[in-house]
């Protein structure tokens, strides 16, 4: 493969990760949100969580937040690994483009 291709495709992967790091933070804002909100729901007051098309009322609000943490916390690491791999394609980009101009 010709390096004009190679770069065109890491562009392409670039591009790919930027985009899917920029969903993955509007998830984690949105888990985020949703956290506060279990946390400042009043004790009296019931709870539902989606579950397919079905709203069900939530019993254990522990369990909840707990679900939501864990939750968040593997997709804190998932956008660190695609951050991770960005970087790496980005690297790779400035290689291949001074290689094509030197």
């Amino acid at each position: 493969m010709e390096s004009g291709q190679q770069l065109q495709m890491v562009v392409a992967e670039v591009q790919a990760a930027r985009q899917q790091v920029a969903s993955l933070n509007a998830q984690l804002r949105e888990i985020e949100g949703t956290i506060e909100a279990v946390k400042s729901q009043p004790e009296d007051m019931a709870l539902h969580r989606q579950m397919g098309t079905i709203l069900v009322e939530v019993e254990d609000r522990i369990q909840l937040l707990e679900d939501l943490e864990n939750t968040l916390s593997k997709m804190k690491e998932v956008v660190e690994s695609v951050t991770e791999r960005e970087k790496e394609l980005i690297t790779t980009y400035e290689q291949l483009k001074n290689s094509l101009e030197g």
